[in-house]
């Protein structure tokens, strides 16, 4: 198991994902977990972070 040349781009990736709350498979057993549940068929509402308390603290 050794790093390849695009381990980057896929870790970028899966960065991504994360930050802006996307479902990602890394294999069979995740992507049928995720095609099966009945949450896939419900209206999803995101919940999205306010930082603008962080964005407005005071550092020093």
């Amino acid at each position: 198991m050794q790093p390849h040349p695009h381990d980057v781009h896929v870790k970028a990736l899966l960065r991504i994902a994360v930050v802006y709350n996307i479902p990602i498979a890394c294999n069979r057993s995740s992507a049928d977990f995720i095609i099966s549940s009945p949450l896939i068929r419900e209206a999803y509402e995101p919940k999205l972070k306010d930082y603008s308390t962080y964005l407005r603290r005071k550092i020093g």
